[in-house]
């Protein structure tokens, strides 16, 4: 019997590698987005290349009725998820008082609000099954001060780190994963261009997708990608954050 993972942002980047790179290897998906012309079409073309089923969810996670109807499905006995990845996201450019608090607060529903429900949704079923697993898209921004998106970011990083201990012995395994800078549409939506940050910072989503399915099958807890990340988020331990907050401008540009 075929197995089913439920990704959150399939259509663009990171979300839509991990769609893929799950149907190469089996999993039957579900997909999650706003834009259903754009599922449906990522829908057919999975479907047509792998063979696997493709089932459609249209939602904004940043509105708690839409968000409901996934966690609806998650927690669905009949209809079992035994991977989720909760990918979804986006970044605001400007500094927190140029943004509207709407705007802060959709943010915040999305990067930790819609992580945390769908995290309890699924949790809840496969504890009781006894296996499952979760792929929490964080940043290396967590380990960063880089405004409202770091601090949510921190939050993925320190629930998916208890959730993994916690939930270990029942059979569910959870993995944070901490890119850097990535050759997606996030920085477009965000208006920054590539030349934000230096050509060296600048990662494969496919690659990086690939580290972390092996890095989950190994039962890691943190995925941090590229040597060059992995140095940037242990210095962030021990450099003074006044210096750290220097570079908070790098990626916005």
């Amino acid at each position: 019997m075929s197995q089913t993972a439920l990704v959150t942002g399939p259509t663009a980047g990171i979300g839509r590698s991990f769609a893929h790179q799950l149907a190469e290897q089996g999993y039957d998906l579900v997909l999650v987005a706003r834009d259903r012309a754009r599922l449906e079409a990522e829908a057919d073309e999975l479907h047509a290349t792998y063979g696997v089923s493709v089932e459609v969810l249209a939602a904004d996670l940043a509105d708690r009725a839409e968000l409901a109807t996934v966690e609806a499905r998650l927690a669905d006995p009949e209809r079992p998820v035994h991977l989720l990845v909760n990918n979804a996201g986006f970044g605001l450019k400007k500094r927190f008082l140029d943004n509207t608090v709407d705007q802060e607060q959709a943010m915040l529903e999305v990067l930790v609000t819609a992580v945390m429900r769908l995290s309890h949704a699924a949790l809840g079923q496969m504890s009781e099954r006894g296996s499952g697993g979760i792929i929490n898209v964080s940043s290396v921004a967590a380990f960063l001060p880089r405004g409202t998106y770091s601090a949510a970011k921190a939050y993925v990083n320190s629930f998916s780190e208890w959730a993994a201990h916690e939930y270990a012995d029942r059979g569910v395994t959870v993995t944070c994963l901490c890119p850097g800078f990535t050759k997606t549409e996030f920085h477009e939506r965000m208006e920054v261009g590539r030349g934000s940050a230096p050509d060296f910072m600048w990662l494969d989503a496919d690659e990086l997708v690939r580290t972390a399915l092996k890095d989950h099958a190994k039962g890691k807890v943190f995925s941090i990608p590229s040597p060059q990340y992995k140095t940037i988020a242990a210095a962030a331990r021990i450099i003074p954050t006044g210096v750290l907050q220097k570079f908070q401008s790098l990626g916005r540009k």
